[in-house]
């Protein structure tokens, strides 16, 4: 059988079809055009995925069922977007929408979330029974796997690791706290501590890189400096490293996985990022004098995690 998984962003959406090896063997993509009815974005998700399944040469009675992974937060029981803020939906009935449309049964999660199903089970936490994985974007997202299952709390609003609080009365977080681990950790985080070195450092080489316009920072502009030996930059890194770890020490803490995955487009520093990063951890994992120890690695699947974990939602769900 195949399994169809759907991708759904505030700006676009993709629809891939996975084997049972967990490999994405045709896809497509298209527009959120969000905010508009959902019911009219259902309608444009089953024309696409039809499109996709007939052009991989397989009908819809291949496919098993199809698996959704949304922003927002999610009834993974009934399918509802309960709310999500980028895409303008509050108790949007997606998953029963869609299953009326393609005649197949639909499982929904938040993307997070089915990025770290992803990870789970074909990624960098495949044969871990207990696995986190956050993802360093323009914030911070996370998700938990334990046992084979999407933790999401009980009321869907749960995983939301990016707003826990590294630095009390620190910098605002776009949810309204300060000192959110999103506001320090987040690629956006870093930009914000790259533009301030900057000022600080007119001497500094990120300003050649960025040629003189700091409008142009982006979250490798430090990791690049500091590759050619600026001094600045180093420091940049250093301080943003010690910001994920402290976070990265408290998810350790609170659920003690076997791996911890790091994703999103600054986890492919790979080990410029992970291996000062796992020293400072392990200071503050309480279980540092035990013998088992969480694995902090960098994700695999890539930009394929949300697919291929939406695609085989249904298996976390039976």
């Amino acid at each position: 059988m195949y399994y169809v998984g759907i991708d759904l962003g505030g700006t676009n959406f993709a629809v891939g079809i996975c084997n049972e090896n967990y490999e994405i063997i045709a896809r497509g993509e298209g527009k959120t055009n969000a905010p508009r009815p959902y019911e009219e974005l259902c309608a444009d998700m089953a024309k696409l995925t039809e499109q996709v399944v007939a052009g991989a040469g397989l009908s819809m009675n291949d496919i098993q069922w199809i698996g959704i992974g949304s922003p927002g937060a999610i009834d993974a029981k009934t399918g509802e977007i309960v709310y999500a803020n980028n895409l303008g939906y509050v108790h949007a009935q997606m998953g029963s929408e869609l299953k009326r449309l393609t005649g197949k049964d639909v499982y929904m999660e938040n993307d997070a979330n089915a990025a770290a199903y992803g990870e789970a089970v074909a990624g960098a936490a495949k044969g871990a029974d207990v696995s986190v994985t956050i993802t360093l974007g323009t914030g911070v997202g996370g998700g938990i796997i334990i046992n084979g299952k999407v933790f999401s709390g009980w009321n869907n609003f749960g995983a939301e690791l990016g707003h826990t609080v590294i630095v009390k009365d620190g910098r605002p977080c776009s949810c309204g706290r300060k000192g959110c681990w999103e506001a320090y950790a987040s690629v956006s985080g870093l930009i914000f501590q790259t533009k301030e070195a900057m000022i600080d450092h007119p001497e500094s080489e990120m300003w050649k890189i960025v040629e003189g316009d700091i409008n142009q920072v982006n979250g490798r502009t430090a990791f690049d400096a500091m590759r050619r030996g600026d001094a600045v930059a180093k420091a940049v890194c250093d301080k943003y490293i010690e910001y994920i770890a402290c976070g990265a020490a408290n998810v350790i803490n609170i659920f003690q996985p076997e791996v911890l995955v790091f994703g999103g487009g600054i986890s492919k520093e790979g080990e410029t990022l992970l291996a000062p990063m796992r020293p400072l951890v392990q200071e503050y994992d309480y279980a540092r004098f035990g013998g088992k120890q969480t694995k902090i690695v960098a994700a695999k699947l890539g930009r394929d995690a949300g697919l291929i974990g939406a695609a085989f939602l249904g298996r976390s769900m039976q």
